[in-house]
């Protein structure tokens, strides 16, 4: 019987440059699904891979003296390099320069025109160079490009337009009838209400100011404008012909089944892709995931700060697999997730270290130490083994249904909670202390057992996420990797099998004080301006309050919370609205802060947050806590920070 196949892609890395951990954690959610998928038995199909062209690769290339196809031939081959680096399983790796996508583009193109859905006419608007998006004044934002914030300058020139309005129907109707075709939720609804049903305007998908693009065949003044020519790699790369000449793995893998892109980049793939295969008559992808973005701990990426991070140096630092479990677990589903050095040393010493590595680590020391590696099952069991094999008996379906929603940090989360189950299993049954006895030896053994059992468990679902440390667990226990349907049987690990005599340490704890000494020597920040000197501090004096209890003051509660997204509130001069992880969990909370930090400032820092007070709305927006400052007398505000690192969620007392 065939497998049952599953095509799925990621956006294409643009090759302006070399691509930091916000960019690299795509490729690394997208391997991770594919493995799951391989994992549960799918012919796999994975694709990933470079768009290359456009104004900005032309000016860039020029500045460095190169032609474009030289610059993006070293980007496109440092991008492959870093995708390789992350241990990623695609099957094919694409280029938009490769010599049949541009054909095939040049195909599409001139049909699209022929069946009337593309007309010539002028564009005249606001143009931001680094998104290659054309505005009108009313889609700026305070002037600037809405997407990026950056400058847009005026552009006028011929064009050829795509007629996006008569498809529009149609693409509404196929959304309201396919609800897991955007995900998630909250992405369908901004398509929906602040593009489709406002109505489509009519998109610009050539450009003659610049050169590098693939010509237009019949017009060759113009070239193919990025996303219709950046698109389409999704058909060409499996053997889509605009002339019917498909190859059969086209027949086999379209529709896709997953593209998974950046948020940044949803509207793209969920109106003008769907629309561009209607006009070729192709079936639409089955769905589209904008996944959130991964920040900077300290805020925005800035080489003048000296805090960009990139995959390779992470990886010196932390290992493939410890960088791996970061993205992939600290990534919330729907919101923005942080990385800072602080916090992938946090992450390295307390779940790879100390719940998985010493798991593992006491596990095959103990094995040896009573039983000379030798692992058997005795049967001699007891009540605590039973609610072990339960717990470890349902995490495989616990995983599946996280997987199946795309909830990767989640499913993550299930896994390690079996680690963390036999963590409790081993204070439960205390192996040393079975060990004084002479007539409990085969209870120890037992309880080895059941441990080596449980570790291999977890290690096969592990796989997708942490491949090369999984490869290792079962080595050092001379176990195979299952498959998802062992897995519905505890007690397959076969009994009398010697594990390793030395075992590896998977995670070296670190400490966070030597990282950042060694992190600082390699990226020193640029010496900026002096500031002003100073003022001397007098202080300042206030008017009091009345005096309240001890009690009165316990009522309060303040904790650390670390800002993982900020954004202005619209239609308001003074207040951002920010997105505050305490804990575990992320509450918004609205404050008037606007004229002292932007929202790109604000990303990162930790702050102090009154954690009950009773939530309200401001400007319309509800607020779930207050952010503190301090206020000197001019008005000036200062975020009130802790000293010296704390975990977000840490009470303040």
């Amino acid at each position: 019987m065939a497998k049952e196949k599953f095509y799925m892609t990621t956006a294409i890395a643009y090759t302006s440059g070399k691509p930091h951990i916000g960019n690299t954690y795509e490729i690394v959610l997208a391997d991770a699904i594919a493995r799951y998928k391989r994992l549960q038995g799918y012919d796999v199909f994975f694709q990933t891979g470079t768009d290359e062209h456009g104004q900005k690769i032309e000016l860039k290339a020029n500045d460095a003296g190169i032609t474009p196809k030289e610059f993006v031939d070293n980007v496109a081959g440092e991008i492959r390099r870093i995708w390789d680096l992350m241990n990623t399983s695609y099957d094919k790796f694409i280029r938009t320069t490769d010599d049949y996508h541009e054909k095939q583009v040049q195909k599409m193109f001139k049909k699209m025109y022929a069946k009337g859905d593309i007309y010539k006419g002028h564009y005249e608007g606001m143009y931001c160079t680094p998104c290659e998006s054309f505005f009108t004044e009313s889609q700026l934002v305070d002037g600037k490009c809405p997407d990026c914030g950056r400058p847009c300058v005026p552009a006028k020139e011929e064009a050829y337009f795509f007629k996006m309005s008569k498809y529009a129907d149609r693409l509404i109707e196929h959304i309201n009838t396919h609800p897991e075709f955007i995900q998630p939720e909250s992405r369908k609804n901004e398509m929906m209400n602040n593009f489709l049903l406002p109505g489509l305007q009519d998109l610009c998908v050539s450009r003659t100011s610049f050169k590098w693009g693939i010509p237009v065949d019949f017009d060759p003044n113009h070239v193919v404008y990025v996303w219709l020519d950046a698109l389409t790699n999704y058909i060409t790369g499996i053997g889509y012909d605009c002339d019917g000449e498909v190859t059969e793995q086209f027949a086999k893998n379209w529709p896709a089944d997953l593209h998974l892109i950046g948020k940044d980049i949803i509207r793209f793939h969920t109106i003008y892709w769907p629309i561009f295969l209607m006009s070729l008559d192709l079936p639409l992808p089955k769905q589209v995931f904008g996944h959130p973005w991964l920040l900077q701990g300290d805020g925005k990426m800035s080489k003048s700060k000296g805090n960009v991070l990139y995959a390779d140096e992470l990886v010196d630092f932390f290992g493939v697999d410890a960088v791996r479990y970061f993205v992939l677990h600290e990534m919330p589903f729907d919101n923005d997730g942080v990385i800072s050095w602080e916090l992938m040393v946090e992450r390295l010493n307390s779940e790879l270290a100390n719940t998985l590595g010493n798991l593992v680590n006491r596990t095959i020391s103990m094995s040896n130490k009573y039983f000379g590696g030798v692992v058997e099952n005795k049967g001699a069991v007891e009540d605590v083994d039973a609610d072990l094999k339960a717990f470890a008996l349902e995490v495989p379906g616990k995983v599946e249904a996280k997987m199946e929603k795309l909830r990767v940090a989640d499913s993550m989360t299930e896994i390690f909670s079996l680690f963390k189950r036999l963590n409790k299993y081993i204070d439960e049954t205390m192996p040393w202390a079975l060990a004084k006895d002479p007539e409990k030896q085969d209870r120890l053994a037992t309880v080895l057992y059941n441990l080596v059992e449980g570790i291999c468990y977890g290690a096969t679902l592990l796989e997708p996420y942490m491949p090369e440390t999984s490869e290792k667990i079962l080595a050092q226990l001379n176990a195979e990797k299952r498959s998802l349907e062992d897995l519905k049987e505890f007690g397959l690990y076969v009994s009398g099998t010697k594990v390793t005599e030395a075992p590896e340490i998977l995670f070296a704890r670190l400490k966070v004080e030597e990282v950042l000494e060694k992190v600082a020597e390699l990226h020193p920040p640029v010496q900026e301006t002096p500031a002003e000197e100073e003022k001397p501090d007098d202080g300042i004096d206030i008017e009091p309050k009345e005096e309240i209890t001890f009690e009165d003051f316990g009522k309060l509660q303040f904790q650390v919370g670390e800002i993982i997204a900020c954004e202005a509130v619209k239609k308001s001069k003074k207040l951002l609205c920010s997105q505050v992880k305490v804990g575990t969990k992320v509450r918004q909370i609205v404050s008037g802060i606007k004229a002292h930090y932007t929202p790109e400032e604000m990303v990162g820092k930790k702050v102090m947050v009154v954690t009950n007070l009773k939530p309200a709305k401001l400007a319309g927006v509800l607020s779930e806590g207050m952010i503190l400052c301090a206020e000197d007398a001019d008005g000036n505000l200062a975020l009130m920070t802790p000293e010296k690192y704390m975990p977000a969620g840490a009470e303040i007392c």
